[in-house]
C-alpha cells in the first residue's frame, strides 16, 4: 500500500473515533420522572430553584441540598458535593448534569443562567421617555 492511503485511513480512524467520543459524551435533556426510570443513567436536567424549600450547605459531608422544579413542573431534591455556586439565588435556570437515586437527584455539574446585565439595562432603559 501506498503511505498516503495509509495516512488517509489513520485521519478517518481518528475522525471516527472523535465522533464516537463525543455522541458517547453527549448527555440527554429530559424531566425528573425520565431520570428516575433510569437511576444511574446521566442526563441533564433543565430547571429553577424552588424558592419555597430550603437550601442547605453541609460542610462536614461537602453537600450543597436543594430543592429544583423541572419544565414539566416536578420538583426534586438535588444533592451537589461541591459549595453553593455564586449567585445561585439569582439564576433563572439551572442546568444540571448527574444521575437520579431512590432519594434524590444527584448533580455532578451545574450551570446557571444568571439575569443579563444587559436585560437589566435594557429594562432601565425602556422605562425612559423622549423628553428625559
Amino acid at each position: 500500500m501506498k503511505k498516503s492511503y495509509i495516512v488517509l485511513l489513520i485521519v478517518i480512524a481518528i475522525a471516527i473515533g472523535a465522533v464516537m467520543a463525543t455522541l458517547s459524551d453527549a448527555s440527554t435533556y429530559v424531566n425528573f420522572t425520565k431520570a428516575e426510570q433510569n437511576p444511574g443513567k446521566v442526563y441533564t436536567v433543565i430547571g429553577q430553584l424552588d424558592r419555597e424549600k430550603p437550601m442547605d450547605f453541609d460542610a462536614r459531608a461537602g453537600v450543597f441540598s436543594f430543592y429544583a422544579v423541572d419544565k414539566e413542573g416536578n420538583s426534586r431534591k438535588v444533592l451537589y458535593f461541591k459549595p453553593k455556586p455564586t449567585d445561585f439565588e439569582r439564576s433563572e435556570d439551572i442546568t444540571m448534569k448527574g444521575y437520579s437515586t431512590d432519594t434524590a437527584f444527584v448533580a455532578d455539574e451545574i450551570l446557571l443562567k444568571c439575569p443579563s446585565k444587559y436585560n437589566e439595562q435594557n429594562k432601565l432603559e425602556e422605562g425612559k421617555t423622549d423628553g428625559e
